[in-house]
């Protein structure tokens, strides 16, 4: 079996080079020999970069304050690890509003994907629960829900349109559900 076909002196030499095992012929051999280990590191892979911007030239408003507001995440108001009520069952689910031309013609672009829906509806399993014993709060991007035996914190997967939305309590099936609208970023093309 012939190995100079496969190999030769000067690629191997050439990937010593690369390597940075063997000395160059510009060099004076002054500099002792080289590690590749110590050479090569994944940071001197890419270009150089500059060294980063020191925490302490963040300008605050108070110099008390730790974080930025826009640094804390909606919702982490809500957060309450030590309450011992527990969380209810719940079901999300989308919500299209379509016509006879995108049912029978298919005349739209809509298609059975979330991102044709134009509302979110979340079931919440609340039993032995009265109507006057919930507290709703909803924002962009968070459902806060309590009652006296049970408390949903709940990041939504999308954004909603906080102010407008229905909620409806059916009393025979113990659910809440909450209807959204979500506001996307891309909606204007899905609906257009």
């Amino acid at each position: 079996m012939d190995l100079d076909g496969i190999s030769s002196v000067s690629s191997l030499q050439a990937l010593a080079k690369l390597l940075g095992d063997a000395p160059d012929d510009d060099d004076d051999g002054d500099q002792g020999p080289r590690c590749s280990v110590s050479a090569m590191t994944p940071g001197s892979i890419g270009p150089v970069k500059k060294e980063a911007c020191d925490t302490s030239e963040v300008k605050s408003e108070n110099k008390k304050t730790i974080w930025n507001t826009d640094e804390v995440p909606e919702g982490s108001e809500f957060d309450d690890t030590w309450d011992p009520r527990e969380q209810p069952e719940y079901e999300i689910l989308f919500k299209q509003q379509v016509g006879t031309e995108d049912v029978f013609f298919g005349m739209s672009r809509k298609d059975p994907s979330t991102a044709c829906c134009e509302d979110m509806v979340i079931k919440i399993k609340l039993p032995e629960t009265k109507v006057s014993d919930i507290t709703l709060d909803i924002q962009d991007k968070v459902l806060d829900l309590r009652t006296p035996q049970k408390k949903l914190l709940l990041h939504l997967p999308c954004p909603v349109d906080s102010k407008n939305g229905k909620a409806r309590f059916l009393s025979e099936e113990e659910i809440l559900e909450v209807t959204l609208r979500m506001t996307r970023e891309f909606d204007f093309i899905n609906f257009a």
